[in-house]
């Protein structure tokens, strides 16, 4: 029993890691880590942990985070699908 549960752990840390593999891939992908932001220091935009650390426990942070970059009023344009964008969103309030 202890070793079936060990292995669901393994599997799902696996699959997390590729999620956010994943999704820093489609951040680079899409401009978003050229010049503007990083991980953990500011560049011309927030630092994405800072961007996490702003919105945690808020609720509807998401969706308000997409809209605010696709407004395009406090961002850039992004050439990000919608798709994408809400999975770079996740990515960063998961950090």
């Amino acid at each position: 029993m202890k070793s079936t549960i060990l292995a669901a752990l393994t599997v799902s840390g696996f699959f997390v890691a590729g999620l956010a593999n994943a999704s820093e891939e489609l951040a680079k992908k899409n401009g978003c880590t050229t010049a503007c932001h990083a991980t953990d220091q500011k560049k011309v935009g927030p630092a994405f942990k800072d961007v996490a650390a702003r919105n945690k426990g808020k609720a509807g942070a998401e969706a308000t985070l997409v809209a605010k970059i696709k407004g395009g009023k406090q961002h850039p344009p992004v050439k990000a699908s919608d798709d994408d964008l809400k999975k770079i969103v996740k990515w960063v309030l998961a950090m």
